[in-house]
């Protein structure tokens, strides 16, 4: 069994059959999913999709390249929307400096804004960060000395300084199937060190399928892959890394129950 911790199965690839998707997980033992909302108008589709499917948990959260447009959501909403007994998360949110897609302090401003919502609700702000290293941990200091709140580095890509220094903060680390690559030695190298404790893994459905699925639209199903590739460079059996990754998903996500 296994848990897919960020996936986006209202997006295009995935959602056309979406309910087969869902099964393909299922059968591969994939035991829960965790539906990831980028912009406020997916909220109601990604938690609706969670109301429906027992295994399918939600989140609430603005991308960094929707700050733009997005100006108008306070940490009143996030908190709000986040009452709702399906939703465990917030995010996803960050920064990411790569495409730029949004205004830098535009991001920023939405990056703290979520941070104030994970740490009213106690549910873990869910980061992306891209080019931002610098940015985003400075950001997450000086948030986090303010009060304390849980998190996860998603589709981890970054240093391995990044990654202890975000494991200092108490925050997990997600491995999507990027650690697969053949050009990701760097970060295969880094994954096989991450505390056992502390990693989750995921697959950013319908991006990044892993090898030896690489080309097509990945699924939840697609995670069992990375977990059998990550134990393999961790020295430690699947069904280990299955369920080491699975207690520290409900260790992180308290509000979610196994279906």
């Amino acid at each position: 069994m296994a848990v897919d911790s960020h996936c986006h199965l209202n997006y295009e690839g995935v959602v056309e059959r979406q309910a087969e998707v869902i099964e393909n997980a299922r059968n591969a033992g994939v035991t829960a999913m965790l539906g990831i909302s980028t912009r406020a108008s997916e909220w109601d589709e990604v938690v609706a999709l969670a109301e429906r499917e027992p295994d399918v948990w939600a989140s609430v959260g603005i991308h960094p390249h929707e700050a733009d447009s997005h100006e108008e959501i306070s940490t009143a909403r996030l908190v709000e929307r986040a009452a709702h007994e399906r939703v465990i998360g917030i995010g996803e949110t960050g920064l990411d400096f790569y495409y730029d897609k949004s205004d830098r302090e535009r991001q920023r401003g939405s990056f703290r804004r979520h941070i104030a919502a994970s740490r009213e609700t106690q549910l873990p702000l869910i980061v992306h960060t891209r080019d931002a290293e610098e940015d985003t941990l400075n950001i997450l200091r000086e948030e986090m000395a303010v009060g304390p709140f849980p998190g996860v580095i998603h589709c981890f890509t970054a240093s391995e300084a990044f990654g202890y220094a975000a494991l200092d903060l108490g925050f997990y680390i997600s491995l999507s199937g990027i650690v697969t690559f053949k050009n990701a030695a760097d970060l295969a190298q880094t994954a096989a060190k991450l505390p056992s404790d502390r990693i989750l893994i995921e697959t950013d459905s319908p991006f990044l399928a892993p090898v030896p699925k690489r080309g097509k639209p990945c699924e939840p199903a697609f995670v069992m892959h990375t977990a059998a590739f990550l134990a393999e460079k961790r020295g430690v059996s699947v069904a280990n890394l299955d369920q080491q990754t699975t207690d520290n998903f409900y260790r992180l996500f308290t509000k979610a129950a196994p279906a």
